[in-house]
This record gives structure tokens, sequence and C-alpha cells, in this order.
């Protein structure tokens, strides 16, 4: 079996450096992809990584988190229950742009004669930078320079700083920055240069047939330009401003006009060689749900004013110094792997632009890079991003949780609705309105309640924070157990235990089935939670109790009900196989012959009916393998082991929230090839488009895993039960890895080594941490070692025919003569998240 981790990228056109990602060679095919690579963005605004002349684009896409349109779902056959409205996230006005033309001659980057190009996404800057040298097509000499970037410091504002030279002959320069409004339903609305798609592909975001912008204000002012709409059906409302600096030494005028969908300044300058052309280019967004455009437009104008008496160097100064504390508080140093470390910091940027400035907002499966799933907001966030955050960036988790609470109004009468007690938060959302049309893949995955509940609690315990629970977000805790005591039941016949029916795991690719092991686990730690955070408030705070109990009506028999369906709830387990049968009737089902699938039958569901996967045992993603992640202290090692032995031999790879889990699991159970294995797979998820669908968005969700994958995996970190332990699994090769923690108000770095151990607390009071067994106070001032054992690590790997040969022996009734499989072929192909 071959566990590849070479470097998956082209290093000529790629060039590694550890601290950006840098392109050398323009490739028109491939540009869906570098538009993702490349996207700039803070969590509130998102550009993606289009030329600034914005002529060889896949995805012409600005979009703002959040900023929606909704549209009737139409079911074939319709039903009681079944979501009703669509929501889309809106690809907004386009500011990125500024076309140059010299002589005439516009520069189109696919077909230029170019002398010189690269590209650079600094991840210690956070500023795409691009500079190329082009000969005209009457010989002459450009070169062009331009800066671009997202303020972290201010979340409505980007920065566009142009500059063009002539090398050795002067010319005639038209500089036209335009504002392009391409919502008109037409093929641009959407993407321009389309790439290989499928025809079916739910991962898409929907398309709008109608005109989705109504314009509202169009107006100019000197070098400034203004554009505002309402969206047709949600009521939303936005306004963007244009405003810009011309510096040069050259003669130059300039004229600004406007309509309903387009914005331009155009300067025209007589440039003489060696005499540059800088435009800078300021622009605001600012978005609403139902304030007026005038509000809007008027705040858009502020920010310009504001923004344009500071000094642009200042404003690079920011963006450089946030990236500073950031990089203090979340870098991850792999030792001895550049390749690696790139991909990983590439990782971790991603998250900062995906959730620094959502100031209150969701965090979108895609961030703001793309359109992919239809911007809406998954289990995703709580699960794959939500460690990150409490443990690098707890207020920004924190945001991300009260807007869960936002959520929940809307949550309850979804359980209504759902003919439930409590709350149901929704599948897929942006607006807190269930989105997912196929309920059997959406509703039905329940266990997205204890997912936000198991985020809150992690959350608390990371940073104490209990206020947070006593101002109300203890009312998740309280209705999503309303909602597991009324939708579980006690079966009669002497059966003492709790049971759940009727729902859908993580796995996709088996649903609405009895007793799923994720979903009974994961709610029997929300019903714990629930009961525990209850009694504490009751102890700690009982004014705060008293008025939980009031505004929720709270009965004391209800904290009995959760203790004991707690205590009860069935976890399935099979005593021949000695594993956990991922639902009640998992084991009954024949093995999909995964080898004989072609890779052009890859990810199944876009390939088989619903019905066709059903029947088989085969995983979309980690399901109970999560679960052992998740509820760790709920098994015994040689169960995690067995499990994650039988699963992992089962799944495909079609998800890419999948890899992450396996490697951390893989890595504590002793699989250490296979831990690094999965690891290299997910770290190179997007930049090397393993799922061939990165043109549409980043992997949110993966990005947040690769830091689990290094702190949990590699690092061996647990929190169960609020306490933080380490076993840590450092794969043979590497010789240090480096993270930090951000515990309860102090900053610990951890330094890893083979046998050594070292806890620094930069900032705050200390901490204390568990390793393997030992207590290990962390105190301010010198740092704290520990030495390490030595862990041993299994040999060979499981696959599908030893499963198949195991269970003929116990007995069971599965028959199928299934070959084996590779773990190259399970976790390489493309794939559905």
């Amino acid at each position: 079996m071959n566990l590849s981790t070479e470097d998956p990228l082209d290093r000529h056109r790629f060039p590694l450096d550890e601290w950006a990602l840098v392109e050398h060679e323009f490739d028109a095919n491939s540009q869906g992809l570098v538009e993702t690579l490349f996207a700039t963005g803070n969590g509130y605004l998102g550009l993606r990584g289009n030329l600034e002349e914005s002529r060889d684009g896949y995805m012409y896409g600005t979009f703002i988190n959040g900023f929606h349109e909704t549209w009737p779902i139409r079911h074939a056959e319709d039903a009681f229950g079944f979501a009703q409205v669509g929501q889309t996230i809106v690809n907004v006005p386009d500011a990125k742009i500024i076309r140059l033309f010299v002589d005439d001659e516009p520069l189109v980057i696919s077909e230029a004669d170019l002398l010189s190009y690269s590209r650079v996404l600094s991840f210690k800057d956070g500023v795409l930078t691009r500079e190329l040298d082009w000969r005209t097509p009457s010989g002459k000499h450009v070169r062009i320079r331009s800066h671009r970037l997202v303020s972290f410091t201010d979340r409505h504002y980007m920065l566009l700083d142009y500059e063009v030279e002539m090398v050795d002959r002067g010319a005639s320069i038209l500089l036209s920055s335009q504002i392009i409004n391409r919502q008109d339903g037409g093929d641009e609305f959407q993407r321009g240069k389309k790439e290989t798609e499928v025809a079916f592909d739910p991962r898409k975001a929907e398309s709008f047939t109608d005109r989705v912008l109504q314009s509202r204000i169009a107006r100019e002012e000197g070098l400034r330009s203004m554009l505002a709409y309402r969206t047709t059906h949600s009521g939303m409302t936005i306004a963007v401003a244009a405003d810009h600096d011309i510096i040069t030494d050259n003669e130059w005028d300039a004229t600004t006009r406007v309509d309903a969908d387009f914005a331009e300044t155009a300067f025209r300058v007589r440039a003489e060689p060696g005499m540059p052309v800088r435009i800078i280019k300021h622009v605001a967004y600012h978005t609403s749900k139902s304030v007026p455009t005038r509000e809007l437009a008027d705040r858009a104008d502020r920010t310009l004013d504001r923004m344009r008496e500071i000094p642009v160097d200042d404003v690079y100064t920011w963006q450089r110094e946030w990236l500073d504390d950031f990089w203090d508080r979340s870098d991850i140093v792999i030792h001895g792997h550049p390749v690696y470390q790139q991909a990983t910091r590439w990782n971790l940027f991603q998250l900062a632009q995906a959730t620094a400035r959502t100031d209150g907002g969701g965090i979108a499966a895609k961030g703001v890079s793309g359109s992919g799933y239809g911007g809406h907001y998954f289990w995703d966030t709580e699960v794959y991003v939500l460690p990150f955050l409490s443990y690098t960036a707890p207020n920004v988790a924190r945001n991300a949780l009260r807007f869960r609470h936002q959520m929940l109004d809307a949550a309850r009468q979804r359980a209504h609705e759902m003919n439930q007690k409590g709350a149901l938060f929704p599948w897929r959302t942006i607006n807190g309105l269930e989105s997912s049309a196929y309920y059997a893949a959406g509703t039905a995955q329940y266990h997205i309640d204890a997912d936000i509940s198991h985020a809150l609690m992690q959350y608390v315990s990371a940073t104490g924070d209990d206020e947070l629970l006593a101002q109300g977000a203890i009312d998740i805790l309280v209705e999503t157990a309303r909602l597991w005591a009324d939708l579980g039941f006690w079966r009669t016949g002497g059966d003492d235990h709790f049971h759940i029916h009727g729902v859908t795991g993580p796995d996709e690719y088996t649903t609405v089935v009895n007793d799923n092991l994720y979903t009974n686990v994961m709610a029997k730690a929300n019903l714990r939670a629930a009961y525990t955070a209850c009694e504490r408030l009751r102890e700690t705070d009982p004014a705060s109790f008293e008025r939980l109990t009031m505004r929720l009506h709270l009965a004391e028999e209800e904290l009995v009900e959760w203790a004991a369906a707690a205590e009860a709830m069935y976890l399935p387990f099979d005593e021949k196989l000695g594993i956990h049968p991922q639902d009640a009737q998992f084991l009954e089902k024949e093995l999909w012959d995964l080898e004989n699938t072609p890779p052009s039958q890859r990810p199944l569901l876009l390939h088989f009916h619903p019905l066709v996967i059903y029947r088989f045992q085969v995983l979309k993603q980690a399901d109970v393998v999560l679960a052992l992640l998740l509820q760790g202290n709920e098994f015994t090692p040689e169960q995690k082991r067995k499990d994650f032995e039988y699963y992992d031999a089962l799944t495909t790879g079609d998800s890419s929230l999948s890899a992450v889990v396996q490697s951390i699991i893989a890595a504590e159970v002793g699989y250490a090839d296979l831990a690094e294995h999965y690891f290299s797979t997910a770290l190179f998820v997007d930049i090397a488009n393993l799922h061939h669908n990165t043109s549409d968005g980043i992997h949110i969700a993966s990005t947040g895993g690769i830091w689990s994958a290094l702190v949990y995996g590699f690092g061996g970190m647990r929190d169960h039960g609020g306490k933080i332990t380490f076993d840590p699994r450092l794969p043979a090769d590497w010789p240090r890895l480096e993270f930090h923690l951000t515990l309860r108000g102090s900053r610990i770095r951890v330094d890893l080594e083979q046998e050594l151990m070292t806890f620094t607390a930069e900032t705050g009071s200390g901490a204390e941490v568990f390793v393997r067994g030992r207590r290990v106070a962390i105190a301010p001032g010198e740092p704290t070692t520990v030495k390490l054992g030595a862990v041993r690590e299994l040999e060979g790997y499981p696959t599908l025919s030893d499963i198949e040969g195991s269970i003929r022996e116990d007995g069971s009734v599965i028959t199928a003569s299934i070959p084996t499989i590779s773990v190259d072929h399970a976790v390489l192909d493309p794939g559905l998240d």
C-alpha cells in the first residue's frame, strides 16, 4: 500500500514559500482554482482572486457574509414540514476592477505578451500582490504592479492599489476603475468562463433566472461613485462606494459616470517613461437586513471619508499588525517540513479570512471565497471551526455562538413544525430557516442540535466564560435537551435504554436510521451538559437560574428526565465484532464493491440513486470515527481501535470533512503512517484541488480540521469534561511541532519534540494540563518540560477483505466477497463535501 505524502504542487508555477502562496505563471484554464486560492476576505467581505482587468475570470465573485436572496422551493411532491424557502448568497456588485488600455490597446492577460508575471498572497501582510511586465502589440514595455487587501481592522473596507509605468517609451494610458453589477440573470451573472462541470452537483449554488438587485441609488461626485440596491425578495439592502486618489507627475484628467448597474472613473494619462501612474482605489461595502439604502449610502460615504484621511501606508501597517497578533495566537510550526508548513499556514490564513470580522454573523461552508453551497451555514462551523476559534480567538468564537443563539426562536418554530418540543436548528441556512429540500440528508440530521451544544460547552470550558451561559446561551442547552427528551423514547418490554429513531448521522450515505451511534452519543452529552449547566447555575447564580426557569418555564422534572435519559442512552455495540454499529441495522447491509467502482463514478452521490447507496455498508465520511474524537471518553482504547479499523476501510473519502478526523483517530490508535497520509490528503484538499470543486470556494471546515489534525491528532490534545490532556503522537520524521492555545485567558505555547513536551505561558497566569496522566502546572516565567515515553505503533492496515473475512467467521448475514481496497483509492478520489 502506497501512503504517499509527496508535494502535489507544480513548484515551477507555485514556488515554495512558507509565508505566502506564490504563482509564477498565468494559466487561463485554471482560473477557477486560482481565483479561490488567491481570494481575500475578512469574514464579512470576500473578493475572489480575479485579475483586476477582469477579462479572464471563471466566477467574477464578490460576496458578503449573509447577504442573500430568497426563493420558493418547488418540490415535485410536497409534504407537510418540507422546507419552503430557499436562500442563496448574492454575488454583489464587483468593485475590484481596473481596466488598462495603452494606446487604446486593452491588457488581456490570457492574450498578452508577458515578459514576466507573478502573484503573491502574503500570509504575514494580508495583501495580494501582482507584478507583470507586458510588451504591447506595438512593442512598448509596460510594468504593472497591484496590491489588494480586504481590511481586518475595518470590516467594510477594501483597498486596491494599482500602478502602471512605461519603461522604455511614452504612451497614452487609460485606467478605467469600475463597479459592475452583474446580477442581470444572464450568463455572466454567476460565472464568466466556465470550467468543466457536471449537470447535477448539490455543492454548487442555485442560479437565479430573474433580476436579484433592484437599483435604488446611482450617483457620482468628483472621483467618487455610489451604487445601492435592494434585493427583490429577501428585502436586504446594500451600498457600495468607490473613491480614488491618483499619484503621478504625468499630465492627467478624469471623469466619472454612473448608471443603475455600472460606475466608472476613467483616468486619461499622457505617461512618460520612468514616471509611474498610481491609482489608489478605496471601496466601502455596507449591508443590512432592512435599513434603507440611503442610510447605507451615508455609512459608505463616512467609511470612505475616514479612510481617505489615513495615509495608505498606515492601512498596510494596520493589516500587518492585526496579522502579527493572529499568528502569535494561531501559528503552527512544523519543523523540517517546508511543504507542510506552507500549506498549513495557507489553511490557517483561510480561517482568518473566513471568521475574523463575522462580528455576530455566521461562518459559511465556503466562507466568503465563493458561492458553493449557496453561502449556507452548516454544522461544519461548530464541529470543525469552533475548536480553532475557542482556543485561539475566543471573542470570535463567542460571536459565532451568539449568532446561533439569535436563531433560537426560529429553531423553536422548526421543532414545533416537526411536532417536537424544544428547538431544532436548521441543517442548512442563512437566515435561520431550514433551506434543505432533501430531508433525508438534511432535516433528519438532528445531531446539529448536539453539535451546537458541544461547541458551546467546549468554548465555555476553554474560556471560563460562564457569563455567556447566564446571559442566555444556556437556553440553547435547555431547548436542545428538550428536543432529545421528546424525540427519544423508552422502549418497553424490559429494555431500560433510551432510544432515538428516524435520524441521519454525519454519514449521508446512510439516512433515516434508528439509533445512529454518533447521534446518540452526542445527544447523551447534550443532555448531560444541559442538566449540569442548570444545576451549576442554580448553585452559583440563583437569580439567573430563577430567570431561566421563568423565561423557559423550566420544570424540575425536566432536569431529572434529562439526567435519566443521558444515563440510559443506547449506544449500539456488536459483541461478536467488538465494534459499535453505525446504527441499529447497519451491519445487516451488503458491502459496497469499492474496488470495482471506477473513478468516473465517484463521488457516489453524483452517479447513483440514493436508494442504491442506502442499501450498502459504505460511508461518505467519518461517522462513528467522529464520535470517537468528540466523545472519546465514552469509548475504551480497544473499542476505538476496532471501530477505526472497521469503518476506515468502508469510507470513500467523498467528503472533505473526513480525512482530518481519520487522521486524528489513526494517530490515537497507533497507525502513524496512515495518520500522516490522511493529514497530507486533508492539507491539500483545496491547494491541490483534490475534490475538483475548489473553484466554487474554499472548504472552510477542512481548513479548521487541519488545526485539529495537528493539535488533537499529532499534539494529542483532548478536552473531555473540561480537562485538558495530552497524549502526543508526533510522526517519526517530524523533529518538532509548535502551536499555541489560549486557555482561560492565558496564551500557552506548546513545543513538542519526540521525547519532550514543553509548555510556556506567554501571557496570563498560566494553566493546568495533564500529559499522559501526569498533572502539569504551567506558571508564568520559566518553561515547564515533560519527558515522554514511547508509544507503540501498529503495523499493517485492515482492508475490506479483512473485514469481510471476520464477518463471515462470526456468522453474519453478509456474504459479499469484496476485493482489497487501498487507502489511496478511498481517500484521493473526487468527493462531495
